[in-house]
């Protein structure tokens, strides 16, 4: 019977102390009268100007690999892309020199720089991909180096005195160049794309496509298409990262006409119709490499530098890193696993 008064004291007390939850404010309707026009200038404007010195000053980091068999014009086709000699030709070994027995990573890094732009670019070339009887995981040393780099980065990143700008040296862009054969994909190519979509951008290319006939060439990108469709392979630009509707119109229009893009390559230039155009000459005539008539490189080289530069970065910072990121933090809880070297650092920083 003296439990009622007691537990309504303890109520009333409960309730001063808990208050009822608010309801969410109400955004106010924009007052149909008040214009949105400014009555005099402010400057909102040069935000965009001030962004563009501040990034000239820094200029820009690009990281590209070339893999494919040696023979397909790797190193012309970079050295096209960016018409300049960015990228070593390593094919055509001298008799006293070996075959390499695995594949090799080599990384070549060149400062180039256009109307004032700086760009960092290095070309990560892998030769010996996919010369050998024997191709069992070849692709395996590309796949470490590339999540090497994914580490370096991770290490720099959770240092306690870290640098104000972390050198980016991750890949951005995997140009994967697949034999103009004008049948299918070989074992190689779709085991070397089903691993290495997961985490690097690949842009998928039929090297040599003067050595096609028009309706070939056609019938062997869709005939592509089809086989990376069917393995589940995603390719550069995923479906999954456009972001809003333009970006999915002009990447779908890319995935189901473009792509794979088939490539000429040349670094020598001829006289056409009193124009100098890089090319190559035949018997019958001069394949210029820059005509969409003649080949796809002019639409690679807009996508991978003037449309789709910055993006490749993105996503690779975004999704790429991330979830290597992810995974290695939640494998070792929450940080790298600490060297000695690491805990002196972090001794003297303390």
């Amino acid at each position: 019977p003296h439990a009622g008064p007691v537990e309504s004291k303890n109520e009333a007390a409960m309730s001063e102390l808990v208050p009822e939850p608010r309801q969410k404010p109400v955004v106010p309707m924009k007052p149909m009268g008040i214009n949105a026009n400014l009555l005099g200038y402010i400057g909102i404007d040069t935000i965009i100007e001030q962004m563009r010195k501040k990034t000239m000053k820094t200029g820009f980091d690009f990281n590209i690999m070339v893999v494919g068999q040696s023979g397909l014009g790797k190193s012309t086709l970079v050295n096209t892309l960016f018409k300049s000699q960015v990228s070593r030709k390593s094919s055509g070994w001298n008799r006293e020199e070996k075959i390499p027995k695995t594949v090799e990573i080599k990384a070549i890094g060149h400062v180039i720089e256009e109307g004032g732009v700086k760009m960092k670019l290095t070309v990560i070339d892998t030769p010996g991909f996919g010369d050998q009887i024997n191709n069992e995981n070849c692709w395996e040393p590309i796949e470490k180096y590339i999540n090497e780099q994914y580490e370096k980065f991770l290490k720099e990143e959770v240092n306690i005195a870290r640098k104000k700008r972390i050198p980016d040296t991750r890949v951005h862009c995997c140009l994967y160049f697949i034999s103009p054969t004008g049948h299918s994909l070989r074992p190689l190519d779709l085991e070397f794309m089903k691993h290495l979509s997961k985490v690097v951008n690949i842009i998928p290319v039929i090297a040599k496509a003067d050595t096609m006939t028009l309706e070939e060439k056609i019938e062997f990108k869709q005939r592509v298409r089809k086989e990376l469709e069917v393995n589940g392979i995603e390719f550069y630009p995923q479906k999954e990262f456009d972001e809003d509707l333009e970006d999915k119109t002009e990447n779908d229009k890319i995935r189901q006409e473009s792509m794979p893009f088939a490539v000429v390559g040349s670094d020598k230039e001829y006289q056409v119709n009193g124009k100098r155009v890089l090319g190559r000459k035949t018997p019958w005539g001069i394949i210029e490499v820059e005509n969409l008539t003649h080949c796809e490189f002019a639409l690679l080289r807009d996508f991978v530098i003037r449309t789709h530069l910055q993006d490749l970065k993105e996503v690779t910072h975004n999704i790429h890193y991330e979830t290597y990121r992810a995974k290695r933090l939640n494998d070792n809880g929450g940080l790298p696993p600490m060297t000695v070297e690491t805990e002196e650092n972090h001794e003297s920083n303390l």
